[in-house]
This record gives C-alpha cells, sequence and structure tokens, in this order.
C-alpha cells in the first residue's frame, strides 16, 4: 500500500499497521475490554439514514462553520491525541500543520509530545489544548497558565478518565511510554527498521507538558493505564471543573459527556462546548456511542452550548448525519493516527483532503450549499 492509494481510513490503518512496531500500532488501534464500544462508535452511523434533495441548483457549497467561537473552513477538527511522536518522528507538528493547511482546529494533549510554547509559535490555526486533572495540582494549573499565556483559544478538560479503562491489547503487548526495551520490543523494532531509525536518531522523547513535574512517561517507562491511575484525580468534582473555568476564562469545553444530566450541569458552570464522547471506546466498554446520545443531548441544551460530535467518525456522510442531527462539528483522532504513522504530515494532509472531499461530495449529493441546509428532516432511522 502506498500513501497515494490510501483513500478512506482502513487503507490509513493498513499502511499505518506495516509501518510501526506492534505495540505502537495496538496502542492506537485498541480499546478497553472487549472493544464492543468502540465498534460501535462507527456502526452507530449505520443506523442512520441520509434523505437527499435534488435540482437544487448548486454554485458551490460552503463547508465553514463556527464552534466554539473559532470560525473553521471545514466542519471537522483534529481532536487532541497523546504521544504522537512515537507514531511518526514528528508528531503534533505534522498534524498541526496539516489541520492549518485545511484552515481546521488543531488540539494538543497533556500526554502530547510537543510544546505548548512550540505549538503556539509555529501554527496561526485555533489550537486547543485538552487537560487531565492531576492530583498535582501545580502541574494542572502551570498547564492551564501556559496555554493562557500562548494565546490558545480553547481548554478542553477530559472528565472521563479519573481511572483508566481495561485495555487488553496494551497489556499484551506490553506497550509503555517511552518504549520500554526488551527482546520481544527489540525484535518489532527490528521488523520496522524505518521506524527505530527515526525514533532513535531524532531528539529524544519526552512529555513537555509534564516533565519539569514528574518523570513518567518521559524518562520513566509507563503504561497509559498506569499513569492514569497513579497520576490522575479520580476525585475531581463538578466544583474543580468550575474552578478551571473560572480560571480559564476562556472558551472551554467538557470531553467526555455522554448524558443529558451532564450535558446541563456543563452548562450550569459555564461551559462554552461539550465534546460528546466516550474516549474512543478506550474507557468504559458496553457505553453508548456518542452519536446515538447526539439527539437527545442536542434537544437538552443544543440551544445553550455548543455540542461536538467525537468518536467513530470515518466517513463524510459520517459528519454530515451528525451535523443533521445538531452537532456543530465533529472531532476525530485515530482518523488522523492511522495517517500520521503511515506517511506523517503529508499522511495527515491526505487524510483531511480526503475527508474534505468527501463532505463537500455528499453535501452537493445532499442538496445542501451550507451547513445550515441540514436538519434532521433529512434523517430516517432504521430502529
Amino acid at each position: 500500500m502506498r500513501l497515494d492509494k490510501c483513500r478512506n481510513v482502513g487503507d490509513f490503518r493498513a499502511l499505518a499497521k506495516s509501518r510501526l512496531p506492534s505495540p505502537i500500532f495496538h496502542y492506537i488501534d485498541g480499546a478497553a475490554d472487549d472493544e464492543i464500544t468502540y465498534r460501535r462508535n462507527t456502526s452507530a452511523f449505520d443506523q442512520c439514514d441520509l434523505v437527499p434533495n435534488v435540482l437544487a441548483g448548486l454554485n458551490g457549497v460552503d463547508l465553514s462553520t463556527t464552534v466554539m467561537g473559532q470560525k473553521l473552513q471545514m466542519p471537522l477538527f483534529c481532536a487532541p491525541t497523546a504521544l504522537q511522536r512515537l507514531f511518526h518522528h514528528d508528531g503534533e507538528r505534522a498534524v498541526a500543520k496539516a489541520a492549518q493547511k485545511f484552515g481546521t482546529m488543531f488540539g494538543i494533549s497533556s500526554l502530547g509530545t510537543v510544546s505548548i510554547e512550540e505549538i503556539s509559535s509555529t501554527i496561526s490555526t485555533p489550537k486547543l489544548f485538552q487537560l487531565y486533572f492531576h492530583k498535582d495540582k501545580g502541574l494542572t494549573n502551570n498547564m492551564i497558565d501556559r496555554c493562557i499565556a500562548q494565546n490558545f483559544e480553547v481548554l478542553a478538560l477530559t472528565v472521563d478518565t479519573i481511572t483508566s479503562g481495561n485495555r487488553e491489547r496494551d497489556i499484551l503487548t506490553g506497550f509503555t511510554s517511552p518504549p520500554r526495551l526488551t527482546l520481544k520490543s527489540l525484535m518489532s523494532f527490528a521488523w520496522h527498521p524505518r521506524w527505530a531509525i527515526n525514533y532513535f536518531t531524532h531528539e529524544r522523547f519526552r512529555l513537555p507538558q509534564l516533565d519539569s513535574f514528574v518523570k513518567e512517561g518521559s524518562s520513566i517507562s509507563i503504561s497509559v493505564s498506569d499513569y492514569f491511575n497513579k497520576m490522575l484525580d479520580e476525585t475531581m468534582s463538578w466544583k474543580d471543573a468550575e474552578d478551571i473555568r473560572k480560571r480559564w476564562g476562556r472558551q472551554f469545553c467538557l470531553k467526555g459527556i455522554m448524558s443529558v444530566a451532564d450535558a446541563r450541569r456543563a452548562v450550569d458552570i459555564g461551559a462554552t462546548a461539550i465534546m460528546v464522547s466516550n474516549h474512543g471506546g478506550r474507557q468504559l466498554d458496553g457505553s453508548r456511542s456518542p452519536f446515538d446520545q447526539l439527539a437527545e443531548i442536542v434537544d437538552a441544551v443544543g440551544d445553550k452550548i455548543d455540542v461536538i460530535c467525537d468518536g467513530g467518525v470515518t466517513r463524510g456522510t459520517h459528519v454530515l448525519k451528525a451535523l443533521s442531527v445538531g452537532a456543530k462539528a465533529c472531532s476525530a483522532g485515530r482518523l488522523y493516527l492511522y495517517a500520521l504513522a503511515a506517511a506523517g504530515q503529508a499522511g495527515v494532509e491526505r487524510a483531511l483532503s480526503n475527508m474534505r472531499c468527501e463532505i463537500e461530495r455528499d453535501m452537493k449529493l445532499m442538496g445542501c450549499k451550507s451547513i445550515d441546509d441540514l436538519g434532521r428532516h433529512n434523517l430516517r432511522w432504521r430502529r
């Protein structure tokens, strides 16, 4: 498989699998327990059909949207994901530049491998920071203050990781950050020499949001599950979320909202957006998919707060279905991580180009001139 033959997420996944050591590929690809929710996140879209209109007299299509106060040129943005320089040596640098090229938002994680300061100086596209709430409040506040100083537009507090999901693939493969050198891992590195050469000949792997406070993840190998269980604060409460919102003072999103009750509480504490998300199926297996929950959440709070559908998006039609229900935008992680692993910035650009072309083509086939033309009138559910 070559990059110029990658036409969909499955193609990028196959290319990434061929280029990554097994533990690193399965970290991207895996989820919790039996991975039922992971699969359901995408299959949920199959239960809903689009109903097109014709003879609309189209003269171009406007894909732009405004979400969390940010004008985006397409209704899909790059969700924040961890450890990107394990997948390709350019990591977040590649994804950020690709997002900027397509006029969409880029999210960087607390477990990101490029610093807040570097990303701020590199790109002008809207920037979102994903905050993990640590037991060390000095660390949590330090990340917030650095984002304020670097003029990040949006802060997203992740609220579904007070303990780690049971990620059995990571246990089986022995995945850690940074990779722990064992006989098994060295054999996997040897089978993927391009990855190994790039990893060991570029700058040292580190987690620059964290390494001034904790060594785990940068110079001490640790699994993501152990990091969550050891470092993150399971006592996080609505009061803590409100205090963060006040300290931040800008566009504030809660990532990981799945119930109407929690969506209403998000409005009450002054959040400006919520990401309807189950962490890509990596936390509570057996939970609902974001798309399945979207309608009741939009009905409850969609007139008060921006609602984003996060998870399972692999096609342009998925984006149109979420927008038709009432989401302001969609976000995705694996969609671009496979592409990053496959070919760095060029891979991410091709993945975003594919999605933009799909969304534009599908809008034309729906007879819609702009996102505002989409609505539940053009949907029918199978169940």
